[in-house]
């Protein structure tokens, strides 16, 4: 596996595999990968001839970029190459902040979806996926992908890039992958570190608690609204301080009403020192 750091090294390589009519699969990462990651890689690798993995911890997507939580995000690059080297892997790209935002990132052109970039996470973390969305436009015009895959974890950041993709007319594929779970069913994430021992174990309830919205809606049990109400009040009486816990159409995310037929139930808490998110599909 290849390790690149200049946009000019990744755009001669990729040059010469599409000379050879190699078709080529990109997947954005910040670092500190996990199973879940290794997921998409393995995705990448059965619906392409080369996948490129990049790792960069963009800062125009922390709301504190410079200090607080851009600062102690987990930075783990020897170990995320080795885990890419055996999960086959054609191309490490590892691009410093200076090659990303040569100019610097706070004046630099920005790429915005709205609509949908300013409500749930979008709401608690203002400018999220305008960086979002600029980091992801920006390694589209450098990898030039044929495919390009997401997790499904982060479903409002998944349909974020569904929309710019097309609206932005970039020719690329994009693949969702279905969450990785822990054997409790807390959804994979880098932050889950953030978390004490037992504060893990007792994360699991985040998931639980989407199940048991969807039960309950299949079932007829309760409106929306009533279930969405007692499920913050579940979560906030495990010790859980969340954000939100709504139902909502999968396709753009707007408040779900009773012709919808693909629904997401989406939710996002506090535990800890760590900042959840969950979803999970449901069709009425």
């Amino acid at each position: 596996m290849q390790t690149l750091t200049t946009i000019a090294e990744l755009r001669q390589q990729v040059r010469a595999w599409r000379q050879n009519g190699e078709r080529i699969a990109l997947v954005p990462t910040m670092g500190n990968l996990h199973a879940g990651h290794l997921q998409l890689v393995d995705e990448a690798r059965r619906c392409a001839d080369r996948v490129v993995v990049s790792i960069f911890v963009n800062p125009m997507q922390f709301s504190d970029a410079g200090g607080g939580d851009f600062e102690r995000y987990p930075r783990t690059f020897e170990a995320d190459r080795g885990k890419l080297e055996a999960s086959g892997a054609d191309l490490l790209f590892f691009p410093s902040q200076q090659e990303m935002y040569p100019a610097g990132f706070e004046n630099v052109t920005r790429v915005e979806v709205p609509g949908i970039s300013d409500i749930l996470c979008g709401a608690f973390r203002p400018g999220h996926f305008v960086g979002v969305a600029t980091v992801v436009a920006k390694l589209f015009n450098m990898v030039q992908p044929d495919v390009a895959v997401f997790g499904e974890k982060d479903f409002q950041q998944l349909l974020v890039i569904r929309r710019l993709t097309e609206e932005l007319c970039f020719p690329v594929e994009i693949l969702g992958v279905p969450t990785v779970r822990e054997a409790s069913g807390l959804a994979m994430s880098s932050r889950n570190q953030y978390l004490t021992a037992e504060e893990r174990e007792r994360a699991a309830i985040l998931y639980r608690t989407l199940q048991a919205a969807k039960t309950r809606l299949q079932a007829g049990e309760g409106t929306i609204a009533t279930v969405e109400s007692e499920a913050l009040a579940t979560l906030a009486d495990a010790g859980f301080r969340p954000e939100y816990f709504t139902v909502r159409r999968a396709r753009d995310l707007h408040p779900a009403t009773p012709g919808d037929t693909e629904l997401v139930i989406l939710a996002a808490a506090w535990l800890g020192e760590a900042r959840l998110i969950d979803n999970i599909r449901l069709r009425p």
